[in-house]
């Protein structure tokens, strides 16, 4: 069993923008705790969390690593995250294991896009949310300036807990001393400031605090953790990861003052399906039933399929037969494992707070729920909500035969990152791998190489349009096929209706008097589905329509299920033509994010790829963030042309808002280019 208990557990993700130094400033930690001997060196690939190769060669964190060490009786847990927009997918699941998320703040550049975005992100999701401010002595630096433009842009309850001092040489408390001096602002009104909003989380305690005038810190202990978890208090602190400044105050922060998984939030665990799913009530108690949540997943190339997953409730050790999910066949664990960067340590048991990880076992997937109760139904949690990946490439094995490994080599590299994604086009027999933008796959496809050593050739992919119809039409089509012997028959009268965009397809049968027996509806509907999967216009998926099969007719031997199969597809097409049938496209939603003299040009680019601007918000730093929508079809290469625009000082995010018709000229384009496969 662990030396320590849930009460001695804190868990803690690290992100930032990149460049905020999150990597280094964990350096630090493991160092300052003698988890290592010395600081690793981002030059040197000498890091304990950006350890892939893939990393040691960009110098930049791709994917999130797991660390933990011990300050005095506690055990930390420090998750660190990329801080590069394309590799986001890696950090939500992050939060999602942790009670407490730290954003880094690189004191030289101050709030960035990637800041904002991720205190949103942790609010949303309940979590207790803190600053560290790293560089602080760093060659003109404004400090504070800096925590003035946090208050103003994230709230006034966002405080320092310490303070620089001595040049940014050292770090001066604020919490639990009110003495001495610091570079920036006055420790005692600092001091007092943080108690005042400390105590009005509680009543009793702003009593006897306006009584007294004073507390003692360990009266505010519990208040101070109950503001975190109420968003009433975002602490901020200061270090110098590089010099390891402030270091040994972060630990000592982090063992006294934020809250073990005892205290967090839990998330909301459902039994059962649907709507019947009933919520599920954890507790962080040893001696329970076992919970833990799946959170991450990699397929390391010497101990296999590694799952990380927190324990929520029971205790999970070597010998434990754990069920996935709603799975009724349980797996035994084997092999209990410690994560510290690239290193497993086996370990004895896992309690309630702690991150652990199994080998090899196939069948457990991202986001599953592990668990040992034989009375549970389908135990799982509310899906975390991805960015959806529209940047997207076709590809296809350099070599012939290479297939079946392309294949596994996507699989596995989905398994591991829920934002990397693949459609396989059966029509055009094409292969398209989806992420979040350019880097993220070139990522994803130097990985299958060095990995999986699986070369392809990659090329734009075809847009995913859609097709419907605006308006109600009737189509009728009788089949009939004589032949040597037994013939073919089958008559359809069908109708087709718009429906709401989004809504996709309905079926409905309005037959009466056995005119096509029941046994045949479903010939009718798969005929129907047949023709919508291959578009009547440009070749693309139809939906969003509602068809009605009303009347036909039958023959007592000559009809027969490819009968109606045909006769349906055909009577849905004569509806189409005279629905007006258009083409949808998809319409994505873009954030951009640039220099502020740039948006002129950026508006502008955007208008002649038919994109709408429909707001800009001025941030710091002489930077502006833009919101668009515009069609995907137009956005294809769009980061060359924001990367030669800006200089490479831009960046964007895309993802799907809605299908949207297309001009009347693209879809006259679209038809002329559709070559059907049977000639009407």
């Amino acid at each position: 069993m662990p030396k320590y208990k849930t009460e001695n557990i804190r868990n803690i993700a690290f992100t930032g923008h990149v460049g905020s130094g999150k990597t280094t400033l964990l350096e630090a930690l493991l160092h300052k705790a003698g988890a290592i001997g010395q600081m690793g060196s981002l030059e040197r690939g000498s890091m304990v969390t950006d350890h892939d190769p893939l990393e040691k060669d960009h110098q930049h964190s791709l994917q999130s690593s797991l660390v933990s060490l011990d300050h005095g009786d506690t055990h930390i847990n420090i998750i660190d995250t990329p801080g590069l927009p394309d590799f986001r997918g890696q950090t939500a699941p992050a939060l999602s294991a942790v009670e407490t998320v730290a954003i880094v703040v690189n004191a030289q550049s101050g709030i960035e896009s990637t800041t904002m975005r991720l205190m949103e992100r942790a609010k949303k999701m309940q979590r207790c949310r803190m600053i560290i401010i790293n560089k602080i002595n760093a060659e003109g630096v404004d400090l504070e300036g800096l925590v003035r433009d946090i208050r103003d842009t994230f709230g006034n309850e966002c405080l320092p807990v310490n303070l620089p001092a001595d040049g940014g040489k050292k770090v001066v408390d604020v919490f639990f001393k009110s003495e001495g001096e610091a570079d920036i602002f006055s420790i005692d009104a600092a001091h007092t400031e943080i108690t005042d909003q400390v105590v009005e989380v509680d009543e009793a305690l702003m009593e006897s605090y306006l009584e007294k005038g004073e507390l003692e810190p360990e009266q505010l202990h519990a208040a101070f953790e109950r503001a975190l978890r109420e968003g009433h208090l975002v602490p901020i602190c200061f270090a110098s990861g590089r010099d390891e400044v402030g270091i040994g105050a972060l630990l000592d922060f982090f063992a006294e003052l934020l809250p073990n998984p005892a205290e967090g939030n839990p998330p909301v665990f459902f039994q059962g399906q649907g709507d019947d799913a009933k919520e599920v009530t954890v507790e962080p108690d040893p001696a329970k039933h076992v919970v833990a949540h799946v959170f991450k997943i990699t397929n390391d190339p010497f101990v296999g399929k590694l799952s990380m997953f927190r324990i929520y409730q029971g205790t999970v050790t070597k010998d434990s037969q754990l069920f996935i999910g709603d799975a009724r066949k349980p797996f035994k664990v084997g092999h209990l494992f410690e994560i510290q960067g690239k290193e497993h340590k086996e370990t004895d048991a896992g309690i309630p707070g702690d991150i652990c990880a199994v080998a090899k076992v196939e069948e457990i997937t991202f986001d599953a729920v592990l668990h040992d109760s034989h009375d549970e139904d389908h135990f799982h949690l509310k899906p975390i909500r991805f960015a959806l990946p529209m940047f997207g490439l076709a590809v296809e094995p350099k070599s012939r035969g290479m297939e079946q490994k392309l294949s596994g080599a996507i699989q596995k590299l989905g398994e591991e990152d829920p934002c990397f994604q693949v459609d396989h086009n059966v029509e055009l027999n094409e292969t398209v791998i989806r992420g979040l933008g350019d880097l993220h796959l070139r990522v994803m496809l130097e990985r299958m190489n060095q990995r999986y050593n699986v070369e392809v050739i990659t090329r734009p992919p075809r847009i995913a349009y859609r097709e419907t119809v605006t308006r109600k039409a009737d189509g009728h089509f009788r089949h009939k096929k004589q032949t040597g012997g037994a013939g073919q028959f089958a008559e359809v009268f069908l109708r087709i209706e718009p429906m709401e965009r989004g809504s996709g397809f309905e079926f409905k049968s309005e037959v009466v008097g056995g005119n096509i027996p029941t046994v045949f509806i479903p010939a009718v509907e798969k005929g129907v589905i047949q023709a919508m999967d291959e578009g009547a216009i440009a070749g693309y998926h139809m939906q969003d329509m509602r068809v009605i099969v009303y009347d036909g007719k039958h023959h007592p031997v000559d009809s027969k299920e490819i009968a109606f199969i045909t006769a349906g597809k055909k009577a849905f097409l004569d509806a189409v033509r005279k629905a007006s049938p258009v083409v949808l496209e998809p319409i994505v939603r873009v954030e951009i994010t640039a220099p502020e003299n740039n948006m002129g040009d950026i508006a502008g680019g955007l208008s002649g790829k038919r994109g709408r601007v429909s707001g800009s918000q001025s941030m710091l730093g002489g930077v502006v963030s833009i919101s668009a929508q515009a069609p995907l079809a137009e956005m294809i290469s769009y980061h060359s042309e924001l990367k030669s625009v800006t200089g490479g000082e831009g960046s964007y995010t895309m993802d799907f808002s809605h299908y949207d018709p297309v001009p009347a000229t693209v879809q006259k384009e679209l038809a002329n280019a559709y070559k059907p496969r049977e000639e009407e």
